[in-house]
């Protein structure tokens, strides 16, 4: 079977920004890219009902799709661009579709101001129902702001690439994860920032006891596990410069924080059997809905 990158297409700013994203990533790994969209059934009346000049709304919607992806061949000439035209039920479709894909990219829109950003239904089923590693796009997103800034002080896509930040567990370290965010840094030409957190002992939050030399002790041991974890990827991508930061705090908040000077921020999903509820995890969650920059999801054991 094809390996290929997938994207989800709606028409949206999201959507539209998603397949941009998608494409460069199709170009990087040197593979094609398939643009699916989805119709969900509309009743038969409504569907023949004339909207521009006697145009349906299948027409049109087809109309539309095929000058998005025109598009996209023509700002990525180095890409086979493909349109895969699905109907029913948006989630299952854009999963089935993904099933043999190396990646799954969706649009994500965003709220006001510092309020973070909405992930719709379509796009939480997607992510807990499929074991492709998805990412989430938002919408206005663009070349430059995958880079760093010029002499200017203005982000360039000819300049390098910022940083690939991962979120890493010590305790149960998730190798797909790690890989993921390796592989795109190594792709990318850039490094990967390693976020760890962890909190301090109860006894410290009811302020009962504080040496300092004990909480350095700790402080020094959080980070020698997380040396220690990523020890064997610093072995298996030389060419990839890797900073740590291991502080106490919450997980959320500090790739959050470091997500803004990102160009992509790798986390984890935890794979769950149980079929009901979509399980995403805390972290993931936060991550996705307050993060600026394209967020990937790596599902694993």
């Amino acid at each position: 079977m094809v390996r290929t990158v997938v994207a989800g297409l709606d028409g949206s700013r999201e959507s539209r920004a998603a397949a941009e994203w998608a494409a460069r990533e199709a170009h990087l790994r040197g593979l094609p890219l398939t643009v699916v969209t989805v119709q969900e059934p509309v009743p038969h009346p409504l569907a023949r009902a004339p909207l521009l000049g006697g145009e349906t709304q299948a027409q049109w919607s087809a109309r539309v799709q095929a000058e998005a992806v025109e598009g996209l061949r023509l700002r990525h000439p180095g890409v086979d661009v493909g349109l895969m035209r699905l109907s029913g039920r948006p989630a299952d479709r854009l999963v089935g579709a993904a099933a043999a894909a190396e990646l799954l990219v969706v649009g994500s829109r965003g709220l006001s101001g510092a309020g973070g950003f909405l992930l719709g239904s379509v796009g939480q089923a997607v992510i807990a129902r499929t074991d492709v590693p998805v990412v989430v796009v938002r919408a206005g997103e663009q070349a430059a702001d995958e880079h760093e800034s010029d002499p200017a002080g203005i982000p360039s896509a000819a300049t390098a690439y910022r940083p690939v930040v991962v979120g890493v567990d010590t305790e149960q370290p998730a190798d797909d994860v790690i890989a993921f965010a390796f592989e795109e840094a190594e792709r990318r030409r850039t490094a990967v920032r390693a976020v760890h957190s962890w909190y301090l002992p109860a006894y410290y939050l009811y302020g009962l006891s504080f040496d300092a030399s004990l909480h350095n002790e700790i402080v020094r041991e959080k980070a020698a596990e997380l040396a220690e974890v990523l020890r064997p990827w610093r072995q298996k991508y030389p060419s990839v410069q890797v900073s740590e930061e291991s502080r106490a705090g919450s997980a959320a908040d500090r790739l959050v924080g470091a997500a803004c000077d990102a160009s992509l921020v790798v986390v984890g999903r935890r794979v769950r059997r149980s079929p009901v509820g979509l399980h995403i995890g805390p972290v993931t969650h936060a991550v996705l809905h307050h993060a600026p920059v394209p967020v990937a999801v790596v599902a694993h054991e």
